[in-house]
């Protein structure tokens, strides 16, 4: 039977981990349709998102079978569970108990708490752990998967098969690559010396499941009259858990992986309700145990309390980071306010509930979102118009968003929803500083927001310009973006604090 366990934690842990990282991927968007889910059922996305179905869900997961969702469905977890097992390979029954790191655990847990407050997103952004593999995912794992897919493409365009097709590779944002190669480098060196280190000191959705864990109504249970004492479960444990010499588990750590049953061979450990006799034998000092719980169970409901908490973002000041731009010598313009997608409903309520997890940057058809290099945002997504435009009909960042920060839109309500307004710069205009007709902005405004007029009210022969009716403009950035001015287009986009339906 522990046998079988072992093996359906396994099979499920592999589902969900290629289903997640499928969805960062597939530069396509199609299989969100199918797999999205698997998104929107992350602890702290669906906490954000207020969907409180998925919470319950996961909190009665854990009180019933211990921290399966740190084992199966987190994607970082299981990330972590591969580099162990390929380091288990070099080095056989590596690991060791060692005493939990409360005040570290908690600590982080309370700084993470304070960052949602305090509308801190990149801290947030920092210590969350499926925001952590998606940016792996979507900077690290997508260039190679992109390549190859743009290999295949190069053979089967000289077979004459349209079976693939070729998709550029661009750098969105340095500092989040910088810091998703770092996030890789450091917890795949934790993981390979000592397991579930970082599960087990630093993530904060690990601290709170792993509180909930010790009241689990299925656990794995030590019987000591069985037990030899061989070490071979502590050995083989992950999250160093396991003090053999106590026949004791600590189970705020432990993942419910299954590995100690199957390493035991004398049937001394198995996954049950434990037994009054179980929790009798560990009576040694149970007081300071009690203490100990008492002293978890605080900080746990200080800590929610404060996530569950939510407070008004200071609005910040920051200049887009363009990135790599298709046209070189064409800058981006310092606006006074970011520009956040149709859906979500103001710069200050995305703020807040983002993630920055980059699945709307990888899924984004157009190359307008990318990550801000803005301290105070750093890594949440921004838009920015140099390599595309918002295309009316295009609505996949809402339909991927799990944490609620972008809401799902439909075409027309976005057609009508304005998240900015285009503003003239007239020193930068073609036909004033050429002498040449142009207008390309007039010409590409979905809304009609823009008609050309001539620049001297009394001539109707002088150089037409672009006279925006702010009203009808929804923000898209066709204009800016169509521009032929260089090096910074005649107009652009300034970004709306609170979206409005034009």
């Amino acid at each position: 039977m522990s046998s079988m366990l072992r093996k359906i934690r396994l099979t499920l842990a592999v589902l969900f981990f290629t289903a997640v990282t499928l969805l960062f991927l597939d530069f396509t968007g199609t299989l969100h349709a199918w797999l999205g889910w698997t998104a929107k059922i992350q602890f702290l996305p669906a906490l954000l998102a207020l969907n409180v179905g998925v919470v319950v869900f996961l909190v009665l997961l854990t009180l019933v079978f211990g921290r399966v969702y740190c084992s199966v469905i987190c994607p970082l977890g299981v990330m972590q569970d591969i580099i162990a097992w390929v380091g288990k390979k070099q080095k056989k029954n590596r690991y060791s108990f060692a005493p939990a790191k409360s005040w570290l655990r908690y600590g982080v847990l309370a700084v993470f708490a304070i960052g949602i407050i305090a509308g801190i997103g990149s801290l947030v952004a920092l210590l969350a752990p499926y925001s952590s593999y998606g940016r792996i995912a979507s900077n690290l794992f997508a260039p190679i998967y992109t390549w190859g897919n743009n290999l295949l493409a190069y053979f089967a365009e000289r077979a004459d098969s349209y079976a693939f097709y070729e998709t550029e590779v661009w750098l969105k944002s340095l500092p989040t690559f910088i810091i998703s190669l770092l996030s890789f480098i450091i917890i795949g060196i934790l993981a390979w010396r000592n397991g579930r280190t970082y599960c087990n000191t630093i993530c904060p959705v690990g601290t709170v499941l792993g509180f909930l864990a010790r009241f689990s109504w299925l656990k794995p249970v030590i019987d000591a009259d069985k037990c030899v004492n061989c070490k071979l479960c502590a050995r083989n444990c992950k999250a160093a858990c396991i003090d053999i010499a106590k026949h004791r588990i600590d189970y705020s750590r432990c993942v419910a992986c299954m590995d100690c049953i199957g390493m035991c061979h004398k049937g001394a450990i198995s996954y049950k309700h434990p037994m009054k006799k179980a929790v009798q034998s560990n009576a040694n000092g149970a007081k300071i145990s009690a203490e100990q719980i008492n002293d978890a169970r605080r900080s746990f409901l200080t800590a929610t309390a404060l996530v569950a908490t939510t407070a008004a973002l200071k609005a910040q000041e920051k200049k887009v980071d363009g990135g790599l731009a298709v046209i070189e010598d064409k800058k981006i313009p310092d606006r006074k306010t970011p520009i956040v997608p149709p859906g979500a409903l103001s710069a200050r309520d995305f703020a807040r509930h983002c993630t920055a997890c980059q699945l709307c940057v990888s899924v984004c058809p157009n190359g307008v979102l990318r990550p801000s290099t803005d301290l105070a945002r750093l890594m949440q997504p921004e838009m920015s118009y140099e390599r595309g435009y918002c295309r009316p009909e295009c609505t996949k960042c809402g339909e991927v968003c799990p944490a609620g920060a972008i809401r799902p839109i439909t075409i027309a309500d976005k057609s009508a929803t304005q998240i900015g307004h285009a503003v003239w710069i007239r020193q930068n205009c073609v036909p004033l500083t050429d002498g040449v007709e142009c207008g390309n902005c007039a010409r590409h405004c979905p809304t009609g927001a823009i008609q050309m007029i001539p620049s001297d009210a009394g001539n109707p022969d002088s150089p037409k310009i672009p006279a925006i009716n702010v009203e009808r403009c929804i923000g898209c950035g066709a204009c800016e973006n169509l521009c032929p001015a260089r090096p910074f287009s005649a107009i652009y986009v300034e970004g709306n604090e609170v979206h409005r339906v034009v």
